[in-house]
């Protein structure tokens, strides 16, 4: 289990075109992407979030069928399935011609989406099933005030007792929102200070997790005393080691506990004075 001690605690195609950032040949001969499209780093627009994404073929001899996916910065996939590209001519997918080998479909952009590095990734489907063709990379700035996160509702003990044989497990956890939502949070951390004033852990952060790990679903060293994933809630155990196993320096330690947006923006903070006996 994962505890931390008191006392430490390009393109590699032929002849692309530079439209696009990185491109993947399927293996066959009877085509090759010649272009993607391109846009500057782009912001969401009230009633004006839908972006239309295409890749083009030399030749769509062999091919069955073209889709892309859509990752977030955090590198989760933000659609269900598989968005389709088609080349029909029609508005409705964002493609300018028929049956010109260039495959488009739209994808609307949400303000609730977070900011910072999006990735396009064009899939070909042939006999031989999906190859990753190219990916578009690009920056999302969804328009809004970014707020610094709020954190709350601190639990945590006012004592811990080290034993002579065994460990002591001390449960942390703290409610952290965004108004920007709780995908702009980058992390969520404290600080431990010694009794002496001088900071435990090498001087390091010590992280926050709300990943849902705990005693009862977790394996190894991924026990953090989290109930639920992505209920705002982050938890951590530290670990108080027996007399027998590490002299501890008694007194009070003083934990500064704080969360950081994806734009670097800290929250308000909360001390917490702890004695350990």
């Amino acid at each position: 289990m994962k505890k931390y001690l008191i006392f430490v605690i390009p393109l590699f195609i032929w002849g692309c075109s530079k439209t696009y950032n990185d491109v993947i040949d399927p293996v066959t001969a009877n085509y090759q992407v010649t272009n993607v499209s391109s846009f500057a780093d782009t912001t969401y627009k009230t009633g004006d979030s839908v972006f239309t994404f295409s890749i083009t073929l030399s030749s769509s001899l062999g091919v069955n069928s073209l889709f892309f996916n859509v990752i977030d910065p955090n590198n989760n996939t933000l659609n269900n399935d598989p968005v389709t590209l088609y080349d029909d001519g029609k508005a409705v997918h964002g493609d300018l011609a028929a049956n010109d080998n260039t495959f488009s479909n739209r994808f609307p952009f949400s303000q609730s989406y977070i900011n910072g590095k999006y990735s396009i990734k064009y899939y070909i489907v042939d006999n031989n099933g999906a190859t990753l063709a190219a990916i578009q990379n690009f920056n999302y700035n969804n328009n809004q005030i970014d707020s610094p996160p709020i954190i709350s509702n601190l639990t945590a003990p006012d004592s811990a007792t080290q034993q002579d044989t065994s460990y002591v497990n001390i449960y942390l956890n703290i409610t952290v929102s965004d108004s920007n939502g709780s995908g702009d949070i980058q992390s969520v951390f404290y600080y431990s200070f010694k009794p002496d004033g001088t900071l435990a852990n090498n001087g390091d952060p010590i992280f926050m997790f709300d990943d849902g790990h705990n005693d009862n679903n977790s394996e190894g060293n991924n026990d953090h005393g989290d109930a639920v994933a992505g209920d705002g809630i982050y938890s951590i155990i530290v670990q108080l080691p027996p007399k027998n196993a590490a002299s501890v320096p008694k007194g009070t330690y003083r934990w500064e506990f704080q969360a950081r947006d994806r734009e670097g923006i800290l929250s308000n903070k909360i001390i917490h004075n702890i004695l350990i006996k």
